[in-house]
C-alpha cells in the first residue's frame, strides 16, 4: 500500500472513530445505576467498611477537616470555614475509564448553604486550596458540584449545579463567576441537580472514553442514570490522580462521600500523531467557554444587613420629616398670606 493510500485509510478510520466515539455513552441515559461496565479497579475504590488500620483508608490519604467513620467519609461538617479532601495514592494508568461516586450533601439550614465539592483527576494531588477545598491552577480535569451561586450575572441556571473544567495549569477557576468563564463545553454546558438534603444516596457517573467526557446523575433515587452533559475533544494524560474535596465558607453543609468505584474501559481507537505516549500530552479541550477577563463585583456594604436596614429606616424617617415640615411651612405661609388680605 502506497503512502498516499495509507494516509487516506488512516484519515477515514480517524473520522469514523470520531463520529462513533464512545457510542456506549449515547445509550447510558435511562440505564440502571447498578449496571457496571469494564474492569473494576479496586486500588481506586472507596467502599464500606471505609476504615483500615487505625483511621486510614487503604490506598487513600485524607486531608484537612476530613473525618472517616463506618458510615461515611465526611469531607466537611456543617461548620463554617472548613476544607477537606480525599486523595488516591495510586495514579490512574487507564486511558479510558468510568467513575461512579455516591455522596450526600446535607445541613441544618434551609435556603442558605454552601459551598459544594469537586471531583478531581489532576497531576498534583494532596494540596488544599481555595477551589472547593483544592488547588487552583491545576493540571487536569475538575468536575464541580456547586451548591451556592456566587453571582446573579451572565448565567441563568439554578444551584446546585454540575459543570466541568479542563486546565493545563495556566487557567484559574473564577469563583466569583461560578466558573462560567472557563466552563468545559461552553458557558451553558452542565446541569442543575437538586441533590441536597435527600434521604437517600445521590450519585454521579463520570465517563471518559475515546476523548469524550460524559456526566450522568441519579439524584432522585430513581435507580437510573440521567444525562447531564457530554463534550467531545477532551484530551487527558494518563498517570494523574483521583481526588475529592469540599469546602465551606460563611455558609456550610455536611459533604459526605459514601462510595467511589472506578472501572477501566475497553475502546478501539486510531492513534493521533504524537499521542502514542498519553502521559506526555497536555490536558486540553476543544470546546470551552469563551475566555473573559475577571470583573469585580461591587463591594458589599460594611454595615451588614442590620446596619443597612437601620440606614434605610433613618433615611425614610428623614424624608418623611422633611415632607411634613415642608407641608407645615407651606400651610403656615398660606395662612399668613390669607390674613394679609383681610
Amino acid at each position: 500500500m502506497g503512502s498516499s493510500a495509507y494516509l487516506l485509510v488512516l484519515t477515514i478510520l480517524t473520522v469514523i472513530a470520531e463520529v462513533f466515539s464512545d457510542s456506549v455513552a449515547l445509550t447510558l441515559d435511562g440505564t440502571s445505576v447498578t449496571e457496571w461496565r469494564g474492569y473494576f479497579k479496586r486500588e481506586h475504590a472507596v467502599i464500606k467498611p471505609y476504615i483500615g488500620n487505625g483511621m486510614t483508608i487503604p490506598n487513600w490519604d485524607i486531608f484537612g477537616s476530613t473525618m472517616v467513620s463506618s458510615q461515611q467519609v465526611r469531607l466537611t461538617a456543617d461548620v463554617q470555614s472548613r476544607r477537606g479532601a480525599l486523595w488516591n495514592k495510586i495514579p490512574i494508568q487507564s486511558r479510558d475509564w468510568e467513575l461512579q461516586v455516591s455522596f450526600r450533601v446535607h445541613g441544618s439550614t434551609g435556603d442558605l448553604f454552601g459551598d459544594g465539592f469537586a471531583i478531581w483527576y489532576v497531576q498534583e494531588p494532596n494540596v488544599l486550596g481555595d477551589v472547593f477545598g483544592s488547588k487552583d491552577f491545576f493540571r487536569g480535569l475538575a468536575v464541580f458540584l456547586d451548591t451556592y451561586s456566587n453571582h446573579n450575572g451572565a448565567h441563568k441556571h439554578g444551584h446546585p449545579y454540575i459543570s466541568g473544567m479542563i486546565s493545563n495549569g495556566s487557567v484559574g477557576y473564577d469563583h466569583d463567576r461560578d466558573g462560567t468563564h472557563t466552563q468545559l463545553g461552553g458557558e451553558h454546558t452542565g446541569c442543575e441537580a437538586k441533590f441536597r438534603n435527600k434521604d437517600h444516596e445521590t450519585q454521579i457517573l463520570i465517563r471518559y472514553v475515546g476523548d469524550k467526557l460524559s456526566i450522568f446523575k441519579d439524584v432522585d433515587n430513581q435507580g437510573v442514570w440521567k444525562n447531564c452533559m457530554s463534550v467531545e475533544g477532551v484530551r487527558l494524560p494518563t498517570g494523574y490522580y483521583l481526588g475529592i474535596s469540599a469546602a465551606t465558607g460563611d455558609l456550610s453543609d455536611n459533604h459526605d462521600i459514601l462510595g467511589v468505584k472506578l472501572f477501566e474501559q475497553e475502546y478501539a481507537r486510531v492513534e493521533r500523531e504524537g499521542e502514542g505516549d498519553r502521559q506526555q500530552i497536555e490536558p486540553q479541550a476543544d470546546f470551552v467557554a469563551t475566555p473573559r477577563d475577571h470583573a469585580e463585583d461591587p463591594r458589599p456594604s460594611k454595615l451588614g444587613y442590620i446596619g443597612l436596614f437601620v440606614l434605610v429606616l433613618v433615611g425614610i424617617i428623614v424624608i418623611v420629616g422633611l415632607l411634613f415640615f415642608g407641608a407645615a411651612f407651606i400651610h403656615h405661609r398660606n395662612e399668613r398670606s390669607r390674613k394679609r388680605f383681610y
